[in-house]
């Protein structure tokens, strides 16, 4: 399973059919879109609950920022080396064991995979009521249908899949930054946070690590577009690079828009909105202001789920290449060299939890679900250099060892605060692993029992 190191003049790895055509541009708008997604238009809500300052707002975004690039630097460097389609489920099943990638992939597969796509489906859809009257059930029928039509772009071709990635990431940070000059040119500063300073006091360790958890929401896309590693050319320089570049973008639209919120509402009315945008434009702009945050909203979730779309079925498509899931679903489609199946597969999985889910189910399953994958991966830069010594150089990152080893001890207090005030909302996420243990030993299980019962001891025919 384990493939060659790789130069920066490869083109094509080992043991994997997709052709690679990603190049800088293409994998920063990947990141970019994954990353500014619903978050940032109901996330600074909850912040400003939980800190209650301007100081502690912003000490808070880019605490989320230094935390989310300790971890993405370790995860590009392993990325690096081991440039494959799966990305972070390859580098568990190499500095783990296959049980760890096989979990990895499983509760992606039942919990956070299909939690994303129909949490940012029914984000656009709750949206198009400001354009269209829809009952409930027709505004999951808009989010059913907005999964199948982003999966048969992306079955398509991946270049029509990078294109729609790179129009709306484009879009939707220009679409930013046009709100928030609009609410500094036209809004009334008289009242808001900025006006109206209040001292960073009674912010206790458990709501910093509480507000930092839905800041850290908002940045985590540096983990999806490790899967599409197999199809990225000369990946040893393609995603450091494309890492600065979508950090580069994502940090500082997070807080200019927050600085615009605080600018026009005071700490208070932004804490108890879970519309603060569309609260924070309808002063200066009126209705138009909301159906322009309305728009955007629609905007940003398109781009958002057109990248976990495209990026979650490479992770289907290397386990079943390490045959550990069934074969077919890592079929690549003969003329367009899609994982078609993988997709097809991951659009079943997100339909199911656009009809079955509300959207508080859904992004609590998927943060809680998904944080201690994050903090294993992340530790893997210091495993896969001693199995594969001869990729030791390559996992090297900036700051290595401090910011990865921080990056895992701060994860492990983020976690153990959540277990002990939250335990209830891990319960799920505990049983799916469990019961992908069974699964995995079960399988094993069965596999060998079918090996022996064919071998010639037992009476099967010799080939």
């Amino acid at each position: 399973m384990s493939a060659a190191p790789f130069s920066s003049a490869d083109n094509q790895p080992p043991q994997d059919g997709l052709s690679r055509q990603l190049g800088v541009v293409s994998l920063a708008a990947l990141l970019v879109g994954l990353a500014i997604g619903s978050g940032i238009f109901r996330v600074p809500s909850t912040v400003a609950a939980q800190i209650g300052s301007v100081g502690g707002v912003a000490i808070i975004w880019v605490a989320g920022a230094l935390v989310a690039l300790a971890g993405a630097l370790p995860i590009v460097a392993v990325t690096t080396a081991l440039p494959r389609s799966g990305g972070t489920y390859v580098f568990l099943r190499e500095a783990y064991s296959p049980l760890v990638g096989f979990l990895y992939g499983w509760v992606k597969m039942f919990v956070t995979g299909p939690a994303a796509l129909a949490a940012l489906a029914l984000i656009f859809a709750e949206y198009t009521k400001s354009f269209a009257t829809l009952t409930d059930g027709q505004v999951h029928l808009v989010a059913g249908s907005l999964i199948v039509a982003l999966t048969l772009a992306n079955a398509g071709s991946v270049r029509w899949g990078v294109a729609l990635q790179t129009a709306s990431t484009a879009a939707k940070v220009i679409a930013l930054a046009v709100l928030a000059v609009l609410i500094f040119a036209l809004g009334d500063s008289a009242h808001g946070a900025f006006a109206h300073p209040v001292a960073w006091t009674g912010v206790t360790m458990s709501s910093f690590f509480t507000a930092l958890i839905a800041v850290l929401f908002t940045y985590t896309g540096w983990m999806e577009f490790t899967y599409v590693a197999g199809e990225v050319k000369d990946p040893v320089r393609t995603y450091p690079r494309a890492l600065f570049i979508g950090m580069a973008i994502i940090v500082p639209i997070y807080l200019i828009i927050n600085a615009a919120y605080l600018y026009t509402l005071p700490l208070p009315a932004m804490a108890k909105s879970s519309l603060v945008a569309a609260t924070a434009a309808s002063g200066p702009l009126g209705s138009r202001g909301a159906a322009f945050v309305s728009a955007l909203v629609m905007l940003s979730t398109f781009g958002a789920l057109n990248g976990s779309v495209m990026a979650s079925p490479r992770v289907w498509y290397a386990m079943a290449n390490d045959g550990i899931l069934i074969r077919m679903i890592g079929a690549v489609h003969p003329r367009r060299h899609t994982p078609y199946v993988a997709l097809l597969l991951n659009m079943s999985l997100g339909l199911v939890a656009v009809f079955t889910h509300t959207f508080e189910q859904l992004t609590r399953t998927f943060v809680l679900g998904r944080w201690p994958f994050i903090t294993l991966a992340v530790a893997t830069v210091f495993l896969v250099p001693r199995r594969r010594p001869e990729l030791a150089a390559l996992c090297r990152s900036w700051g290595y060892p401090w910011v990865p080893a921080a990056f895992v001890l701060f994860s492990l207090a983020m976690l153990t605060n959540e277990l002990l005030r939250r335990p209830a909302d891990l319960l799920p996420s505990l049983v799916i692993v469990a019961v992908g243990v069974v699964v995995y030993y079960g399988s094993r299980a069965v596999t060998a029992w079918r090996t022996t019962a064919r071998s010639p001891a037992h009476g099967a025919a010799r080939p």
